[in-house]
C-alpha cells in the first residue's frame, strides 16, 4: 500500500489519500451530506473500474462542506482502497468542488458522476474513450437521445426537456442534455476553460458546455441508461432560478464580448470558426448565398419604385452591412463589440469595390443592350454580385479580420 500524502487544493482543506501514479482517468464524486449513499457508490464504482477499465484510474471523493459523517466515510474509503482519495472543501457547491479537483488533478482525462449512480456504469468507458484517444474534447451522457433508456417521473422529464429547449432558444446550444450528472473532459481543455467558468453550483456544467461549444470544441454524446433517484434532495425551484440567472449572465457575456471566445477558439477550437481555408470557404459561401438571395429580393422590390442604379446602391448597402456582420461572427469567429465599427468601415470599402463591379456591369449592359429585359438585368447583376463575393472573401480574410486575429493572438 502506498503511503498517505497530504495536499492542499485551491479553496479546499487538506486531504489524505492513496494517490496512484500515472492515473489516466480521475473520476470525481461531489458529495454533500451523503453519509448513507457514499460507501456503496464508491465500492460499486471501484469494483466496476477494477473489473472493466483498461487504464490506471483514480476516484476522488469531493466533500463540499458536509455537516454529517460524509467526510469520515470518505476518509475511511481512501485508506482502504488504493485508488480512492478524499478531499474536503469548506464551502458548498458542486461546481466549486469540480473546479477545485479538476484544476489540481494530474490525470489527462477528468470525469464526474453523481453519488446516486443513476447512470449505468457500462457507459463510462464509451464516455471517456474518445477523450483518451484524442478524438473529442468533452463527453456527456445524454438522457434525451433515442438510444437512451430513462426511468423517471413526468415532472423531472418535463423540466429537463424545457431547460434544454431554453438553452437552445437563448444560447443556440446544440448539445442535447446539459444536466445529466455524467460528464468528462480532457485536462488540457479544462485548463483553458475552467478559469472562465464563474458558476460554483449546478449551472457549472451548462456554462462549461456552452463555452466549449462556442470555442469550437468537439463534444461527444453517449446515450445512457438512467434511473431517477426518488430520494433526490435537489431543490428544483431554487436550481431553476439559479440556472435562469446563469443563462442571462452567460448570454450577456457572450453578447458583449466580455468572454474571450475568439481567442479561446484560436487556442483550443477545432471547428467553431474554421482555421483552414476550406472551412472558412464553406461558411463564407453559405453567407454569400444568403446575401445574394437577399440582394435579389431587395433589388427587385426597390426597382418597383426606383431606377436600376439607385435600387442597386441601396440593395448592396443593406446586404453589405448584414454580410460583414454575419461573416465576422460565423466565418472568422470574431465575437463581441470590440472592433465592430472598424470592421464595418472596412466592410464598406469592400462594398465600394463591389458597387463599382456591379454598377459597371449595369452600365455595360445598358450600353450593349439598351432594351434588355428585367430578367436579363437581374441575371447580369447576380453574376456580378457573385464575383464581388469572391473579392469580398479575399479582402476579408487577408485584411479586415486578419488584423483582429493578430490582436487576439497577441
Amino acid at each position: 500500500m502506498e503511503p498517505m500524502t497530504t495536499t492542499v487544493l485551491p479553496g479546499a482543506a487538506s486531504y489524505s489519500a492513496h494517490v496512484p501514479q500515472g492515473a489516466v482517468l480521475d473520476v470525481v464524486i461531489p458529495v454533500y451530506n451523503e453519509e448513507k449513499d457514499l460507501e456503496p457508490c464508491v465500492r460499486r464504482l471501484h469494483a466496476h473500474l477494477r473489473r472493466s477499465f483498461p487504464y490506471p484510474f483514480r476516484i476522488t471523493i469531493a466533500d463540499n462542506a458536509s455537516t454529517d459523517a460524509t467526510l469520515g466515510v470518505a476518509t475511511a474509503l481512501s485508506r482502504e482502497l488504493p485508488e480512492v482519495r478524499a478531499i474536503h472543501l469548506d464551502q458548498k457547491g458542486r461546481g466549486r468542488a469540480l473546479n477545485a479537483v479538476w484544476t489540481a488533478s494530474d490525470a489527462p482525462v477528468l470525469a464526474y458522476m453523481d453519488v446516486d449512480l443513476s447512470t449505468d456504469l457500462a457507459a463510462l468507458l464509451p464516455l471517456v474513450a474518445p477523450l483518451i484517444s484524442g478524438h473529442s474534447d468533452l463527453a456527456i451522457g445524454t438522457r434525451l437521445s433515442r438510444g437512451s433508456r430513462v426511468v423517471r417521473g413526468p415532472k423531472r422529464e418535463i423540466i429537463s426537456r424545457c431547460y434544454n429547449l431554453i438553452l437552445r432558444g437563448t444560447l443556440a446550444t446544440r448539445f442535447s442534455d446539459a444536466q445529466c450528472g455524467f460528464k468528462a473532459i480532457r485536462r488540457d481543455v479544462a485548463e483553458r476553460l475552467l478559469p472562465l467558468v464563474q458558476d460554483t453550483g449546478w449551472f457549472f456544467d451548462t456554462e462549461l458546455l456552452v463555452l466549449a461549444e462556442r470555442a469550437g470544441l468537439r463534444i461527444h454524446e453517449v446515450p445512457v441508461d438512467w434511473v431517477d433517484d426518488p430520494d433526490s434532495r435537489v431543490d428544483i425551484v431554487a436550481t431553476a432560478v439559479a440556472d435562469l440567472k446563469g443563462i442571462w449572465r452567460l448570454g450577456r457575456g457572450l453578447a458583449t464580448g466580455a468572454l474571450p471566445i475568439g481567442y479561446l477558439r484560436q487556442q483550443v477550437g477545432r471547428d467553431g470558426a474554421p482555421k483552414g481555408l476550406a472551412g472558412q470557404l464553406v461558411r463564407f459561401a453559405g453567407v454569400g448565398v444568403a446575401s445574394t438571395l437577399a440582394y435579389v429580393a431587395i433589388f427587385g422590390l426597390l426597382r418597383l419604385v426606383a431606377g436600376a442604379q439607385a435600387a442597386n446602391l441601396l440593395a448592396l448597402l443593406i446586404t453589405a452591412v448584414a454580410n460583414t456582420a454575419a461573416n465576422r461572427r460565423l466565418t472568422f469567429g470574431v465575437t463581441g463589440w470590440r472592433g465592430a465599427g472598424r470592421h464595418q468601415m472596412q466592410g464598406l470599402v469592400v462594398f465600394g469595390l463591389g458597387l463599382a463591379l456591379t454598377s459597371g456591369s449595369l452600365a455595360a449592359l445598358s450600353a450593349l443592350a439598351p432594351s434588355a429585359s428585367r430578367l436579363v438585368e437581374i441575371a447580369v447583376l447576380v453574376v456580378a454580385n457573385l464575383a464581388a463575393t469572391v473579392l469580398r472573401f479575399v479582402l476579408m480574410r487577408a485584411w479586415v479580420f486578419n488584423q483582429t486575429k493578430a490582436t487576439l493572438a497577441g
